[in-house]
């Protein structure tokens, strides 16, 4: 009690309890349930006289009487019926607020996850990932759209997917990127082929005229021109194809020598694989968000899993960045 009364010594009563709003209606309300002072007292773990103190400055500070005191019984004044029954509701949601915020965050257990990825993320990068996810959190619905290029830009945009797994070399500045995987482009070839056994591969032996590229408004093309234009190299494409496994094929049958990134490069295909010229950079391969977009569980959860180090702090990442990071790094460098 001596306490209590030093803070109303220090500060005035009608400033002190208006800053503990939440305290005076719960003292009133325990009051109110258990008709007794003592009791609410208990039920709070307060003093008596702490309650009292509560009651009696939420009555001062409205101008009104909230009980009828008649020895240890008290009873609500009509003005205290009134009261109570606005204010029960607020008090019993405040202190469910833990309760609730469980309940509503299991519930959002039973969403749904929607990732953007191209046919490489999809058959290389996410399987692992996916499949691990899905073993933790069986009651989220994953859907994975296959988009590529500028239909992914437009999908995170517009919300329609919580993330887009790929790379883009032009990201609008509502588009924030970051790199989790780096793989080397690679020139890829049929086993007989002069290049398989060829020492030192130029940009020349590139430009014969037997290339095989994805198709030009996805990043390898682009890629692969600028390279070529930057060294003032002419080359010519026999084919253009529709995704790596795809090439992978066509270069088996013959066709031509392929450039594609390493990241569908199993080991297992019936070709020669060899290194670019140093003059290529590497390809990264991330996570596209629209910048400010709030993540949901389940998006945060993914991100985790995907880095657990560049996503461990994913609350704070929602677009944070002031600067992107780069789809290209450097290559091997001079041998």
């Amino acid at each position: 009690m001596d306490e209590d009364r030093e803070a109303l010594d220090h500060e005035s009563p009608r400033h002190y309890y208006r800053h503990n709003r939440l305290k005076q209606l719960r003292a009133f309300c325990h009051a109110a349930q258990e008709r007794s002072i003592s009791r609410a007292a208990e039920r709070l773990e307060l003093s008596q006289p702490s309650v009292s103190l509560q009651i009696q400055a939420l009555e001062r500070e409205m101008g009104i009487t909230l009980f009828e005191r008649r020895g240890p019984r008290i009873r609500l004044t009509p003005d205290g019926e009134a009261l109570y029954e606005v204010a029960a509701p607020l008090v019993e949601g405040i202190d469910s607020l833990p309760e609730q915020f469980v309940a509503r965050n299991r519930r959002q257990q039973l969403g749904h996850l929607d990732i953007a990825a191209g046919e490489s993320n999809s058959l290389y990068v996410l399987p692992d990932l996916l499949r691990a996810f899905m073993e933790h959190h069986p009651k989220v619905h994953v859907r994975l759209h296959n988009l590529i290029g500028e239909e992914q830009i437009h999908a995170v945009q517009q919300d329609r997917v919580d993330i887009a797994v790929g790379s883009n070399l032009d990201l609008p500045d509502d588009v924030v990127y970051r790199a989790t995987h780096t793989f080397e482009l690679k020139l890829i070839t049929p086993l007989n082929h002069p290049l398989a056994e060829k020492e030192e591969i130029t940009l020349e032996d590139l430009a014969a005229g037997e290339l095989i590229l994805p198709p030009r408004q996805l990043t390898t093309w682009r890629l692969v021109n600028l390279i070529f234009q930057q060294h003032s190299v002419p080359y010519q494409v026999r084919l253009e194809v529709g995704g790596w496994e795809i090439m992978k094929r066509y270069v088996e049958l013959g066709f031509g020598v392929g450039i594609a990134s390493a990241i569908c490069l199993t080991g297992q295909e019936q070709l020669a694989i060899r290194d670019l010229p140093a003059i290529f950079p590497r390809r990264t391969y991330g996570v596209m968000l629209r910048r400010g977009r709030y993540l949901s569980p389940q998006a945060r959860r993914f991100l985790e899993l995907i880095d657990p180090e560049g996503f461990g702090e994913a609350a704070e990442w929602d677009g944070v960045p002031g600067s992107q990071e780069s789809v290209l790094v450097p290559g091997r460098g001079p041998e």
